[in-house]
């Protein structure tokens, strides 16, 4: 299968060697979001509420380039700096998904790309 980039002004442009997203089939493979503003490119001001919505913003503007949604994704990865953050993803993650919800693994790491303190990555099938 031929794999297809996916790329978006609407979401933080790749700060590294990855894109955004790639497509294989009706798969899509999102990569790592942290809560940087797209307009930006730096990190958002604010408090871990703030941080979090950001990524799920972003998240959510991928998922619309490849053709999707918040809804199409399987499986949903998340990193913490501070897994006390935990209950708060909880909480933001159900104003932006519906049940049946995704696969998702939480993991505690020590740091994250720029000093981000939450970073998601996801698998979305259309």
């Amino acid at each position: 299968m031929q794999k297809e980039i996916i790329s978006t002004t609407d979401a933080p442009q790749a700060i590294g060697t990855y894109s955004q997203a790639v497509k294989v089939g009706n798969t899509v493979y999102l990569s790592g979001q942290i809560p940087l503003v797209p307009e930006t490119m730096e990190l958002i001001e604010g408090d871990m509420r703030a941080q979090i919505t950001r990524v799920f913003d972003n998240l959510t503007a991928v998922a619309i380039a490849a053709g999707g949604s918040l809804a199409d994704i399987s499986k949903l990865n998340i990193f913490l700096t501070d897994l006390s953050h935990f209950p708060l993803v909880n909480e933001i993650m159900a104003e932006y998904f519906t049940e049946p919800y995704p696969a998702r693994a939480a993991v505690g790491v020590a740091s994250l790309p720029k000093g981000a303190l939450v970073e998601m990555d996801a698998i979305m099938t259309l």
